[in-house]
């Protein structure tokens, strides 16, 4: 009963969307304002409906109810409470719906908290929100069912996939869909904005929290993916290209970039159109990599689906929706003005510079990722573009994007000037070339690429905290005066700061561990010992178990250095019966200068295993990184005028402005 109301709560869901999709932009049109609030209830309506469908999902995967298909293909009962939750997304049916529930959580947020916005803007966000809603609730209900039946129903399921089953992986996809799906509200205000042609100062105030917001649970999203693959896959990596995590990677790139226009937009009142264009492409990066994952023309461990019908259905919508806002782009695009001139040494040039290599890069990435898809369909045969492609191709591109970041914020608005910005910047600099020596001298300079992406690094770090140190006149001012103003830096301010020290940090990680990783591969008995980058691993052999519902085989590893024991480490291999495929569980050991890394694999006809095991330098500095830059993004949306400060629109029409 419970799994029929979920499904019949998904149907009114879908014809309030339709309600909202057509009432509240009709109102606007129209000036009626009774209409447009129509737009409000209807988000909240939807967003309760949705709700209940998913809980009613949810109901049915703990309470192992294998009437419904999803439930049997999905879970078991045997397994544990929270991999019975998370299975409710860890397939495509449940994440589908899981996409949809955020829709209407993003509709309603605008609902409640859009108090601020114009009515006629509000109105029209909330309207495109719901055409959106329209076809993925459509897209649920026609193709990708979860509340399907299956009668008779047996006795238990086939389970979760093993690789889900993991706490990082259960947590990845609802952050990854709240970016992508954060994106489309960003979407909705550019389209709104069009369809006004009205671009300003007071706009840009207003989409940058959404996209804020979205950006954050993207970076979460990606984050915990890198971190699973690096600990749950056995490998020692955490990112080789797969063209799974490059569709998560590409709305990324869009969003910061969008994040940094819609700044020149508030400020300045330039690139507007420039703003609206990457509103349009962060939501289609975001659609993208929706279509990638569930159209089956691709295999990864991280798709979803291998159903070419879905794929279709999410490709159809991608033209429309996509294919629709450009062409609404084209035609009210051009009316928008142009706004302030500024030169292009200035901190507006400085942003559109970045702006134009993170919008390369992600060109870069599509080509790579989509090329072997159109060859293969082409008849062309399968080739295959992995990491040799992507580190020489979008690598390169990044290093003037982080010279400029520590640049820019140094320059004035409108006219700056280039040598008086650097000369400023000289002690970032020299803490670049003095990071450059030092990791020289102590690892050698048989890595001149590495050795200066480390200093790329201290030069974005340098520049950050100089940058906070001018700010609040350190040095220059009495010590009160400068806490004083610390105290008085807005917290957008800490933000940007955070963010790019953040992704300083995560540059010492990704080239660290990239360049000096030490890898030993080997077969060990009990007793056998081996040295990786000085440490010395013993092992002491492997014993059997069984967890909740799986099978593991346990290695024992001591590891010492100089003869001090440093710590025990415990991988294991797990095999999951019902569904008959192992996983590896490795063994790590975090250190600020590394991580020590133990995996064990397959016994052998002697006795002995198959072990891997590795020493990766600074590879925690990949995490801090993005822990920095996920704390940034909370910083700038808990900065007050976010909430209560934003510009109001002159009383006078601007049209086209």
């Amino acid at each position: 009963m419970i799994t029929e109301v979920g499904h019949f709560a998904l149907v009114l869901a879908l014809m309030v969307a339709g309600v909202q999709a057509v009432v509240p932009i009709v109102g606007a049109h129209r000036g009626n304002a009774a209409w447009m609030a129509v737009g409000r209830t209807s988000a909240l309506t939807q967003f309760v409906l949705v709700s209940i469908a998913f809980a009613a999902l949810i109901h049915a995967f703990m309470t192992s109810d294998f009437s419904v298909l999803n439930v049997v293909r999905n879970s078991h009962s045997d397994k544990p409470m929270f991999y019975k939750i998370s299975g409710v997304w860890g397939n495509h049916e449940g994440s589908m719906l899981l996409w949809c529930l955020i829709l209407a959580i993003f509709g309603g947020a605008v609902a409640l908290f859009g108090r601020n916005l114009p009515p006629t803007l509000r109105a029209r966000v909330l309207g495109i929100q719901a055409l959106i809603s329209i076809g993925f609730l459509g897209f649920v209900l026609l193709t990708s069912n979860p509340f399907d039946r299956l009668i008779p129903a047996p006795e238990n399921g086939q389970g979760l996939n093993p690789l889900l089953q993991d706490p990082g992986l259960a947590l990845h996809p609802p952050f990854l869909y709240l970016g992508y799906v954060g994106f489309s509200i960003a979407f909705s205000f550019a389209m709104a904005a069009l369809i006004e042609g009205r671009v300003d100062a007071a706009w840009a105030r207003w989409v940058r929290p959404w996209t804020l917001a979205a950006w954050g649970f993207l970076t979460v999203g990606i984050a915990l993916g890198s971190w699973w693959a690096y600990y749950e896959l056995g490998w020692g990596g955490w990112w080789y290209w797969d063209p799974v995590e490059n569709a998560s990677f590409l709305p990324w790139l869009a969003g910061t970039a969008l994040l940094h226009s819609a700044i020149v937009v508030e400020k300045r009142n330039a690139l507007k159109g420039w703003t609206i264009f990457l509103a349009i492409v962060a939501f289609a990066m975001s659609l993208l990599g929706t279509f990638l994952v569930r159209s089956g023309v691709l295999t990864s461990v991280h798709a979803f689906a291998t159903d070419p019908e879905r794929g279709v259905f999410i490709l159809v919508l991608l033209m429309v929706y996509i294919g629709g806002a450009f062409v609404l782009f084209a035609v009210r695009g051009p009316a928008l003005k142009a706004g302030s001139l500024f030169r292009p040494v200035s901190r507006e040039g400085s942003l559109l510079l970045n702006n134009l290599l993170m919008t390369t890069g992600a060109g870069v990435m599509v080509l790579g990722t989509l090329y072997p898809l159109f060859l293969d369909a082409l008849g062309g045969g399968k080739v295959s573009v992995g990491p040799p492609f992507f580190n020489a191709a979008f690598v390169p591109i990044m290093i003037p994007m982080v010279l400029v970041m520590a640049l820019g914020p140094f320059m004035s608005w409108k006219r700056g000037e280039a040598l008086a910005t650097c000369k400023r910047l000289w002690p970032a600099l020299a803490l670049a070339v003095a990071t450059m020596a030092g990791v020289g001298a102590v690892m050698g300079a048989g890595s001149p690429l590495a050795l200066f992406g480390l200093g790329l690094a201290a030069w974005l770090f340098g520049g950050s905290c100089l940058e906070l140190f001018q700010r609040i006149k350190l040095f220059h001012a009495p010590f009160s005066e400068s806490l004083g103003r610390l105290a008085r830096v807005p917290r957008a301010t800490w933000g940007m700061t955070m963010a790019h020290i953040g992704l300083a940090v995560f540059i010492v990680g990704a080239v660290g561990s990239s360049t000096w990783m030490v890898e030993s591969i080997q077969v060990m008995k009990t007793g056998d010992t081996v040295t990786v980058a000085g440490f010395d691993y013993t092992f002491h052999g492997a014993r059997t178990f069984r967890g909740p519902n799986y099978e593991a085989t346990e290695g024992t590893f001591t590891v010492t250095r100089g003869g001090e024991e440093v710590v025990t480490l415990k991988p294991e291999k797990r095999i999951y019966p019902v569904q008959g495929r192992p996983t590896t569980e490795a063994a790590i050991h975090t250190m600020v200068l590394g991580d020590l890394y133990a995996v064990i694999g397959d016994e052998d006809k002697g006795g002995g295993y198959v072990t891997r095991l590795y020493f990766n330098p600074v590879v925690a500095w990949l995490w801090l990184g993005s822990a920095l830059l996920v704390l940034g993004s909370l910083a700038s949306l808990s900065d007050r005028r976010h909430r209560v400060g934003a510009p109001v629109r002159k009383a006078q029409a601007e049209q086209a402005s």
